[in-house]
């Protein structure tokens, strides 16, 4: 038989001792142990003793022995005798177990219950969690070192320490026939980092919800996880039907058949088209933009992330879009109304670059800048002039006024065609440093009247 005291409250003991002494964890002390053996044992020492001590029965003819070690507040005790019915006990002394040394030699805390849930057994690690929430001693159910409610396994228990701090452990239950074997694993990092990333994922929420762009996080299964009000705007897509984690396909179903999205050509490969979207986006290569039936326009990029998910911002870019139809309407309407005017045009931006010229420019010089294969610089239309100038025509300062930086007073000088017209050459500086070329034919006087003969009288 053998017996555990831990500071003089029995912790555990072997079935045969309970059954001898009809004793039960943490309610008997060791006062209650002396007491029923000093009539055999008349030596038997206190719960202050220390050290080890072996005694033999003071009865003759009784062959029970008893051996008792202390240490760290903890009384080990065993009881020795051959098999004899009026003492129900063992002949030899336990062996070594290495299953119970590997028990108590666990890094987690393990303990066995009866049927009423009562500890009867508990390993050394769980004796030392026991010691560090404040020397909890008792182990019976009402006051357990876990609570456990038997609804789920595994479950999770609070454990709070004499600090104040929360250990939180993972206890698992495997049933016996006399009750059940709990092992409780330390998960406290982990319920921090879930906490973390909780409030990681609200600080996300709360910083995309005033963005005025959507935006839909997949994770690494594809299921939806983060998503903001914009997004339930611009998808017109109920929160109800997102906050269900739809999958990337599902959504852009939803996307679909609530048409916010082009509609497909093909349905049959509608679902293909749709996966390959998804391929893009995994890869950072999707951005689209997408024409409404509706007139509204919508900018879809795809964003890869480390961790396997995938993002997707929807914006609402029709204003953008129109401002820039107009915008382009005005500049054909005026680059045509600059094509009527006899004056020949030519405009080059701060970095010498033929930005514009009009049609009497083109047939002037003979020039059309946009059929060329690169830009046309100063450079290039100062040396197409020269050819179709007189020679020895200095036009060098031509390409100083173009490619200088800052305001310059306004320029005119002449030119004479090898052809023999003569030209007025305006330049005048523009917005953003760039330069405006006006040429101007300049009219042959024409020739003075010949006098007629007088008429005869």
């Amino acid at each position: 038989m053998s017996l555990l005291f831990d500071n003089g409250v029995l912790h555990h003991a072997s079935t045969a001792a309970l059954k001898r002494f009809s004793f039960v964890p943490g309610r008997h002390v060791w006062e209650d142990l002396r007491d029923a053996l000093l009539g055999q044992f008349p030596d038997l020492p206190g719960s202050d003793a220390a050290g080890k001590i072996k005694l033999r029965s003071a009865h003759a003819g009784d062959p029970l022995e008893i051996e008792i070690s202390w240490r760290d507040g903890l009384c080990w005790v065993h009881l020795y005798a051959p098999v004899v019915a009026d003492h129900e006990v063992t002949t030899t002394p336990p062996q070594p177990s290495p299953a119970r040394d590997c028990i108590n030699t666990m890094p987690h805390p393990a303990w066995t219950t009866d049927a009423e849930g009562r500890v009867i057994w508990t390993n050394d690690a769980y004796v030392k969690l026991a010691r560090q929430i404040g020397n909890h001693t008792d182990t019976t159910k009402d006051d357990a070192l876990f609570v456990l409610d038997g609804a789920s396994d595994p479950q999770r228990c609070v454990v709070v320490d004499a600090t104040g701090e929360n250990a939180w452990f993972e206890v698992v239950r495997h049933p016996t026939p006399d009750g059940h074997i709990n092992h409780a694993t330390p998960i406290t990092g982990l319920v921090h980092a879930e906490e973390a990333q909780r409030t990681f994922v609200q600080t996300l929420a709360k910083t995309f919800a005033h963005l005025p762009v959507g935006l839909a996080i997949f994770d690494r299964e594809g299921q939806l996880g983060i998503f903001n009000p914009a997004l339930v705007d611009l998808s017109g897509l109920q929160a109800s039907f997102l906050a269900t984690q739809p999958t990337m396909l599902g959504f852009f179903d939803a996307l679909r058949e609530n048409r916010r999205m082009p509609e497909p050509k093909n349905y049959q490969s509608w679902r293909q088209d749709i996966a390959d979207v998804i391929a893009a986006a995994s890869g950072g290569q999707y951005h689209e933009t997408w024409s409404l039936e509706d007139g509204r326009t919508y900018a879809v990029q795809g964003r890869p992330h480390p961790d396997g998910s995938t993002a997707f911002l929807i914006e609402d870019i029709s204003a953008d879009v129109t401002l820039s139809r107009s915008y382009r309407a005005e500049i054909e309407q005026f680059e045509a109304l600059l094509d009527t005017v006899d004056e020949a045009l030519v405009v080059f931006s701060a970095s010498g670059i033929l930005t514009f010229c009009n049609d009497a420019y083109r047939v002037m010089w003979g020039q059309t800048p946009e059929a060329a294969f690169a830009d046309v610089t100063i450079h290039d239309a100062v040396k197409l002039w020269k050819s179709k100038v007189e020679d020895g025509t200095k036009l060098s300062g031509l390409i100083g006024f173009s490619t200088s930086i800052g305001p310059r007073p306004e320029q005119r000088f002449e030119l004479s065609l090898s052809q023999g017209d003569k030209l007025r050459c305006t330049l005048k500086t523009l917005a953003a440093d760039a330069t405006a070329i006006r040429f101007c034919r300049i009219p042959t006087a024409a020739p003075a009247p010949v006098p007629s003969a007088p008429a005869p009288a």
